[in-house]
């Protein structure tokens, strides 16, 4: 009878720093406001990589752990993504991933080119939203079914009584439409004028008043 001899397996385990770390993310094509959107980061390593994630720009870190989830994804999330593997070994940095939120214009915003709104002059009205894509802009007068203007601006040459009410900026884009509304009232010039006259009439009859009085006391110190 032959001799068997056996031995005992040996486990050998071998230590490595964290491959170069790939990130995959939940969306298929574009992220818009309110989806759930989740980021996760894998990386071979031994011992296993623990995972910490950042916002480009951004010094803080985000949160640890394989995945990064936002269950409500919201405008200011827009932005680069990227995560670190690390163990006792090495930390490795991952490249970037972009996510960009796409969202309904917020509200306008409606800017006046002149302080006074008097007949003759030419007035400018701009509107602006913060949206993605970017909105497009169209002008409305109340009771009107015809826009005034599209673009970002309405300009408003000789300006006169009849231009005053009420003007509605709709920004839209794909993803939805905001509205803001401003009231023009326009003054008559000739009632500016005869509010400057009113106060040159008063101020003459002030200097009278006050060279009369002057003359009195001049007559009575003597």
């Amino acid at each position: 009878m032959l001799n068997q001899v056996t031995s005992e397996g040996m486990f050998i385990d071998v230590k490595y720093p964290p491959s170069f770390p790939i990130v995959s993310h939940s969306f298929s094509g574009e992220v818009v406001e309110g989806d759930s959107v989740t980021l996760a980061c894998s990386a071979d390593a031994n011992p296993a990589a623990t995972y910490t994630w950042y916002k480009e720009h951004e010094a803080n870190p985000l949160s640890k752990g394989p995945k990064l989830v936002f269950r409500s994804v919201q405008s200011s999330d827009s932005g680069k993504y990227f995560c670190a593997a690390e163990n006792v070994l090495k930390r490795m940095t991952s490249g970037s991933i972009l996510i960009n939120v796409e969202y309904a214009p917020k509200l306008p915003r409606i800017s006046v080119s002149a302080s006074e709104i008097m007949e003759g002059i030419s007035l400018t009205l701009s509107c602006s939203s913060d949206s993605n894509p970017a909105a497009n802009y169209t002008w409305f007068k109340e009771n009107e079914k015809t826009p005034q203007s599209s673009g970002q601006n309405l300009t408003i040459t000789n300006i006169g009584r009849q231009h005053s009410g009420l003007y509605f900026c709709e920004a839209h884009n794909s993803r939805g439409s905001h509205k803001s509304a401003i009231h023009l009232t326009v003054a008559a010039r000739n009632r500016n004028m005869t509010f400057k006259m009113m106060n040159i009439t008063k101020l003459a009859a002030a200097a009278l008043l006050l060279l009369t009085l002057l003359f009195v006391v001049s007559l009575w110190t003597r």
